[in-house]
C-alpha cells in the first residue's frame, strides 16, 4: 500500500503546484527514514523549501513592478558622509511600521545627498517585506496623469496610484509643473491619504518654497502639505554633494598624475654622460644654490 500512497504524494504535490517540493520529496524522504524524524517534522522540512522559493519569487515580481532606476540599499549608504542622518531612524524605519501606519517619509536636501538613494532602499525593503512598491519622479507621473486625462481614464489612472503598498515621488520642486500638473499630484496626496496609504517624497525645496511646487498657488500648496504632514517622517539632509566630492577627488588625482618631469639643463641635453659630473661640480663652486 505504500508504494502507491508514495506516487499519489508526488502527483498531489505536482497538481497542487508544489513543485519545489515535489522535486525534493524523494531526497527528503529518505533523509527522514534515516534519521527517524517525525512525520511533521518530515511535512515542515518538505515545505520549507517550498516557501523560500515562493518568497524570492515574490519579491523578484514586486521588483520588477517597481520600476525602480537602479538597486539601492541602506548597508550601501555612507552615512560617515552625511552625519546629520538620525541613523537610528532610517533603521526603525526598515521595520515596515510606517506603513502600517500609513506613515509618509519626506527626504529634503540639496542635490546629491542620497535622497534617491534612501528612497529605493527603503522601497526595496518594502518589496522585501512582501509588498507592492512604485517608483516614479514627479514629471513622469504628471505626464502620465495628463495623458490619461486627455484619454478619459484619468480615474483609473489615479487609482492606480493607490493601489501599491508605497508610493515613491522622485525629485518634487525640481522642475517646475504646469497648474494642471500640479492639480494631479495633489490628487495623488490626497487620496493615498484617505486611504492611509504610505508615500515617500524627495525634494530639493523647503517646505516654505513648495509654493513654487505646485504652480504658485499657495493655497494648493498648503493643502498638500497639511495631508502630506499630518502622518509623516521628514529627514532634512543637509550634508555634502556625492556627486561634487567625487568631481573634487578625480581632478585631484589627475592634476597629480599630469605633473611633468623637471627640465634638464642645456649641458645635460648636450652631452648627457657628462651631465651629473657638470652638475655636481657646479653645486660644490656654489653650495649655497645646492
Amino acid at each position: 500500500m505504500s508504494i502507491p500512497y508514495a506516487e499519489k504524494a508526488a502527483t498531489a504535490l505536482e497538481q497542487l503546484g508544489l513543485s519545489v517540493a515535489q522535486e525534493h520529496l524523494d531526497q527528503v524522504s529518505q533523509q527522514a527514514a534515516a534519521h527517524n524524524w517525525s512525520y511533521s517534522h518530515f511535512l515542515g522540512y518538505l515545505l520549507e523549501g517550498e516557501l523560500q522559493e515562493r518568497q524570492r519569487r515574490s519579491i523578484a515580481s514586486n521588483l520588477r513592478f517597481a520600476h525602480f532606476p537602479y538597486l539601492k540599499r541602506l548597508t550601501e549608504f555612507d552615512y560617515a558622509a552625511q552625519p546629520g542622518i538620525d541613523r537610528r531612524l532610517v533603521e526603525e524605519l526598515t521595520t515596515g511600521c510606517f506603513l502600517a501606519e500609513g506613515r509618509n517619509i519626506v527626504l529634503l536636501g540639496p542635490p546629491g545627498v542620497g535622497k534617491t538613494h534612501l528612497a529605493i532602499a527603503l522601497g526595496v525593503v518594502t518589496a522585501e517585506l512582501g509588498h507592492r512598491v512604485y517608483f516614479t519622479n514627479v514629471l513622469e507621473m504628471a505626464r502620465r496623469l495628463t495623458k490619461a486625462m486627455i484619454e478619459n481614464r484619468l480615474h483609473r489612472e489615479l487609482k492606480n496610484m493607490t493601489r501599491p503598498k508605497l508610493l515613491i515621488i522622485d525629485e518634487v520642486g525640481y522642475l517646475r509643473l504646469d497648474a494642471t500638473q500640479a492639480s494631479l499630484l495633489f490628487q495623488v496626496i490626497c487620496q493615498r491619504y484617505e486611504k492611509e496609504q504610505a508615500l515617500i517624497l524627495t525634494s530639493n525645496k523647503a517646505f516654505s518654497d513648495w509654493g513654487e511646487v505646485f504652480a504658485s498657488d499657495a493655497v494648493m500648496a498648503s493643502a498638500a502639505l497639511d495631508r502630506l504632514l499630518h502622518r509623516c517622517t521628514v529627514l532634512n539632509i543637509r550634508g555634502e554633494s556625492y556627486r561634487l566630492k567625487e568631481k573634487r577627488q578625480s581632478s585631484s588625482v589627475q592634476s597629480r598624475s599630469v605633473m611633468l618631469p623637471p627640465r634638464r639643463s642645456s649641458a645635460l641635453l648636450a652631452d648627457p654622460m657628462a651631465g651629473p659630473v657638470a652638475d655636481l661640480d657646479e653645486a660644490n663652486k656654489n653650495p649655497s644654490q645646492a
